[in-house]
């Protein structure tokens, strides 16, 4: 296949074109976060953006580009929500029209911003694939514009232009760490960075449930992979572009895949410590830094891209839950107690002896086995970390309690 052309010069011109309507938005360096990690670490926020995204940048690059045949008739995308954000904000700026293909799965709050931006929302399917068919059709039927998402070279030179911010701020950072769904962030500031500067380290993080990037480079090509649910919604793409594949695969340096625990305790860190709500999508470049997935970039210059904020509030409790477990701060396990007077302040006395909170507990009689006179109980507490939740585990046992800990904590 002949490698697509998106060059550096191609981005700075879109950069100059989308300036007026774009945020500029800042890359300071994280006290916090480097501390946590051991790198120098810097967050480009882009989640600053008016929708919450980087999206703007590429969509607004597109309607741009279009003629004025173009611009009248309007313009159709398939999205899990950002593009079309995007592409719905900038549309009403530019008087485009603009229809949006949404998988079933969307956060409520996207589809309900771009409604409320003018775009007409249409919910396809349960996958990115098939709403992508489906903006293939309308595309076709009403002879609307179809901006893909990240597999559109005037997309492609949009999204790039956050590299070029980077490298003004912090120019000799040593890598920059990319979210990656269909590659099409990770192809604009791969070509900007490698240009710029040849000697930087780029990293892709894509979801486990997801891993279309690292399967096509496995393969030489774009492939097709199953997809599961994920809380990086805006990274589950079951197949990366061909146009954005074939631009990013030479430029990058590394791939590390981002498991669901990984991912909440990300959002968990940057709530915590940066105090900026992160979408799953966002804080997976926080990912490789916590799991230590490259430990020889301690005590260098590192960009995260923090690229999108609009996580769906009904969702963030359980995110921060998710968190807290698989940070150790919260525990669930299971034991059998008397079920006499005394029984359950015999295990709360053994668990607040252990500097451990009760957050829940609910009893099982009627399973509890052929012991009438006993129960079962599950428990839900509230520690400090990992080693805390270890001798938790240990000062129980050694006080007779059996303990079966919960699969998922």
């Amino acid at each position: 296949m002949t490698r697509p052309v998106v060059t550096l010069d191609a981005v700075r011109q879109a950069h100059e074109r989308i300036r007026s309507g774009i945020q500029r938005t800042p890359c300071p360096v994280s006290i916090p976060l480097s501390e946590a990690t051991g790198a120098q670490v810097f967050c480009k926020l882009d989640l600053l953006q008016r929708t919450g995204s980087f999206k703007e940048r590429g969509a607004r690059n597109a309607l741009l580009l279009l003629d004025s045949a173009q611009r009248r008739r309007g313009v159709v995308a398939a999205s899990a929500g950002n593009h079309a954000l995007g592409l719905a904000y900038h549309g009403k700026l530019l008087d485009i029209p603009v229809t949006v293909v949404m998988p079933r799965f969307a956060p409520l709050v996207k589809m309900a911003t771009c409604r409320r931006l003018g775009a007409r929302v249409i919910l396809e399917g349960e996958t990115f694939d098939d709403a992508r068919r489906l903006a293939v059709e309308i595309a076709a039927s009403e002879g609307l514009e179809r901006v893909h998402g990240f597999d559109d070279p005037r997309v492609i030179a949009g999204q790039g232009t956050m590299a070029l911010e980077i490298l003004e701020d912090v120019p000799d950072a040593d890598a920059i760490i990319v979210p990656t769904g269909g590659a099409g962030l990770l192809a604009g500031v791969g070509i900007v960075a490698k240009a710029l500067r040849p000697d930087i380290r780029i990293m892709a993080v894509e979801p486990a449930a997801a891993p279309s990037f690292s399967a096509s480079l496995a393969a030489g090509r774009p492939v097709q992979v199953p997809i599961r649910p994920t809380l990086a919604d805006g990274l589950a793409v079951g197949r990366v572009g061909d146009v954005s594949f074939a631009l990013a695969a030479p430029l990058v340096d590394q791939v590390v895949t981002a498991g669901e625990a990984a991912l909440a305790l990300a959002v968990l860190r940057l709530l915590e410590l940066e105090k900026t709500v992160v979408e799953g999508a966002g804080a997976a470049a926080l990912v490789p830094l916590l799991a230590g997935d490259c430990p020889d970039l301690l005590g260098r210059k590192v960009v995260i891209l923090l690229c999108g904020g609009n996580i769906d509030l009904t969702i963030l409790d359980r995110v921060i839950d998710h968190g807290l477990a698989a940070d150790g701060r919260r525990w669930r396990f299971t034991t059998q107690i008397s079920d006499r007077p005394g029984g359950i302040s015999r295990l709360t006395a053994a668990i607040a002896a252990a500097g451990a909170s009760v957050r829940e507990i609910v009893h099982d009689r009627a399973f509890s086995g052929p012991d009438v006179f006993s129960t079962a109980v599950e428990v839900t507490v509230e520690t400090a970390d990992r080693e805390h939740v270890a001798a938790l585990a240990e000062r129980l046992r050694a006080d007779g309690f059996t303990i079966v800990p919960a699969t998922n904590s």
